[in-house]
């Protein structure tokens, strides 16, 4: 009882406050407002998302479909934030590759804003990988420690492997994708770049002998950039690649197989940016005219 208590405080909150929050952003004209008003916004909906997710987890587990926890919570985040916060992503996918399991999905990694771009393309019977100190966070914690996520600890390389000895088994037996950043922390770019990508990804698809499917999201800098404080409204692109097979394929090819996923998706993610240029999603600047340059003459 008081658990639905607490979810209705919080869907209550949301239902009083989101609006006053974006009719004062209006009256204010000020960036900075609207920037906190979008922020709050958007943790009070994943809290929600979480909380709905402890409680699906719950119920799809007794039933048997604990693997798609994370996709209906995914959902569920998604809605909500195109319906307070007006922020939404939309897919491109010719390949039919997120359809692919089980796979290992790879992405650019921007800002806190990916979470809800997990929400819009999630596949089914996916789950991601979180650092470990995230597994006691309250709501959010709950939900990713009933919903099958792959929890790593960073700083221990034994705990590490030993968690992705665990994931091989369960892609391998449940036909579960796992989706991870190879960048391994935000980029927080202006400009559509990747920072280098790390190989534990690659190694995870090489052992399971899984595809590897590229995520690519437009640079979104337009909509959010944390460090000038904007959070603005908007529709960002994200292109899927076809699924690159690694049957086959050794702990040797790992670097390679790196390398060449970086590489496809450092010249997808120009494309995808020029295009999210006319509608003001991402920042039209000389660097990304640059990059774009150095794409072709390779």
């Amino acid at each position: 009882m008081a658990f639905l208590n607490v979810v209705v405080y919080v869907v209550s909150a949301i239902v009083a406050l989101v609006p006053a929050l974006h009719v004062l952003s209006i009256a204010l004209s000020n960036p900075l407002f609207t920037f906190l008003a979008r922020f709050i916004t958007s943790v009070l909906c994943l809290v929600v998302a979480s909380t709905y997710g402890v409680i699906a987890s719950i119920v799809l587990r007794l039933a048997g479909y604990g693997g798609l926890s994370q996709w209906t919570v995914a959902r569920c985040f998604k809605w909500v934030m195109w319906l307070f916060a007006g922020v939404t992503f939309s897919i491109h996918d010719p390949h039919g590759s997120l359809h692919t399991r089980p796979a290992v999905f790879v992405g650019n990694h921007q800002s806190e804003l990916d979470v809800l771009m997990l929400g819009c393309m999630f596949p089914q019977y996916c789950s991601v990988t979180a650092k470990a100190s995230l597994k006691f966070m309250p709501f959010l914690g709950w939900f990713m420690y009933l919903s099958k996520t792959v929890f790593i600890n960073r700083s221990n390389n034994k705990e590490a492997r030993v968690a992705f000895a665990g994931a091989v088994k369960t892609m391998q037996k449940d036909r579960q994708s796992v989706f991870l950043f190879p960048e391994g922390t935000r980029s927080y770019a202006n400009e559509p770049r990747v920072l280098p990508f790390k190989k534990g990804a690659f190694h995870l698809a090489v052992q399971a002998q899984v595809p590897v499917v590229p995520i690519v999201v437009a640079n979104y800098s337009g909509v959010l950039d944390v460090k000038k404080r904007v959070f603005n409204s908007g529709t960002i692109p994200i292109s899927v690649l076809e699924a690159i097979p690694t049957k086959g394929l050794t702990a040797d090819d790992v670097a390679e197989l790196t390398l060449k996923v970086q590489k496809l998706v450092e010249q997808e993610l120009i494309k995808v940016s020029q295009s999210a240029q006319k509608t003001g999603v991402a920042v039209n600047g000389k660097k990304a005219t640059g990059l774009a340059d150095a794409v072709k003459s390779q």
